[in-house]
């Protein structure tokens, strides 16, 4: 079996880009993977296309071989457009393999430790306690979700003394603890916004009495032995890692003591195979795995696999996609988790292509916010 060709087709779900990469073979065999929509998002074409002769005409079952080949080609180490094409490369490489064998690719992997996935349900805002009493209740009646996460920002941090933007999360989640089912689970993911590490610590310990899932990404990842610093003066289990690029990165992470829950992206850090030896590192430093996941069917069905066959996988992240035209059987919550398909070989989910007949682009870019000074903020 060779590798003959690769079709790229931009679309979206709901007001986000999204790639989708098809890899041919003269088997008649194809391969799906999608792509992380780091931005500008059709630069990502022209760099699948540069990719292209280094790997026509090998076997795609050789999917480490062509991974590893594709990354030391590399002049310098790819960073975020190059990874990303990678990404969505090697994904739709595994999903050949499971095609061609017949197999689930987690069966490819060493077979599930799990006979299903737990998700958590991104709200992405803090609304009125009682407002968000109501959705996830909605969203535990019809998808079984147990788990969620919020915003922790009630006020704005730029304005206005911090010691009251930590007492309002704090309030905030303490009454949301009162009103909520008590098996219901709250992360917060403060996405990066806060410069100063001691804010962070401060914001962290006023919502850590009401025990929270995790506190996610409160500050850049750029320096790794502030994150040790802050680990050991939160009182709240600290998540990151979706802005980390490789296992290098990772190790100097857990090294300096940064993190109790990593969050690769399958999508960032250029697929499966890197994705598989990142979670070996966090294995070895006690630290379980929770995939940063807001993509789309696709990028869902693969950390559905690696999460299948993972033994310190902890939760993944799961987006409710409204627009998906292109997915034909995205994988859905049933309590709470989403189900293996055993019986279907490779990522387990239809494309539609006649849906990706037209481009169905929308552009999106981050909001950056300005300070009361004029300055610039973190998104």
């Amino acid at each position: 079996m060779k590798i003959t060709g690769i079709a790229t087709f931009m679309q979206r779900v709901d007001d986000r880009p999204r790639l989708l990469v098809r890899v041919d073979t003269d088997a008649g065999i194809s391969g799906w993977g999608e792509a992380y929509n780091h931005g500008p998002d059709r630069a990502l074409p022209p760099v699948i296309d540069y990719l292209l002769p280094q790997i026509v005409g090998l076997d795609p079952r050789r999917v480490e071989f062509i991974y590893h080949r594709l990354v030391q080609s590399c002049r310098f180490p790819p960073g975020a457009l190059g990874l990303a094409a990678i990404a969505a490369i090697e994904l739709a490489l595994w999903d050949i393999a499971g095609k061609a064998a017949g197999l689930p690719v987690y069966m490819l992997l060493g077979g599930n430790v799990r006979d299903r996935v737990r998700v958590y349900c991104g709200i992405y805002t803090a609304p009125d306690p009682q407002d968000c009493l109501t959705r996830t209740l909605e969203l535990h009646e019809r998808y079984g979700f147990t788990a969620f996460k919020l915003s922790p920002f009630r006020k704005d941090l730029h304005n206005g003394r911090w010691g009251a933007v930590c007492e309002a999360a704090g309030a905030y989640f303490g009454k949301l603890r009162e009103i909520s089912p008590a098996d219901f689970e709250f992360a917060f993911d403060a996405h990066a916004k806060i410069f100063e590490p001691y804010q962070a610590i401060q914001l962290g310990n006023a919502l850590a009495p009401h025990d929270p899932l995790f506190f996610e990404e409160p500050i850049r990842p750029e320096h790794l032995p502030a994150w040790g610093r802050m680990r050991a003066q939160l009182h709240a289990p600290l998540a990151t890692g979706e802005c980390l690029y490789n296992r290098f990165e990772f190790l100097a992470l857990l090294a300096a003591g940064g993190a109790d829950i990593i969050q690769p992206d399958i999508g960032v850090v250029g697929g499966m195979c890197e994705m598989r030896r990142i979670a070996a590192i966090a294995e070895a430093h006690f630290v379980s795995i929770a995939p940063h996941n807001p993509m789309g069917p696709l990028a869902t069905a693969a950390n559905v696999h690696f999460a299948a066959s993972q033994p310190s996988f902890k939760i993944l992240e799961y987006r409710m996609a409204k627009h998906a035209v292109w997915a034909v059987d995205p994988y859905l919550p049933v309590d709470g988790h989403l189900e293996l398909r055993p019986d279907r070989p490779g990522w387990g989910i239809e494309i539609d292509e006649a849906a990706l007949l037209q481009d169905d682009y929308v552009h999106w870019e981050r909001k950056l916010p300005l300070r009361p000074d004029g300055s610039t903020g973190y998104t």
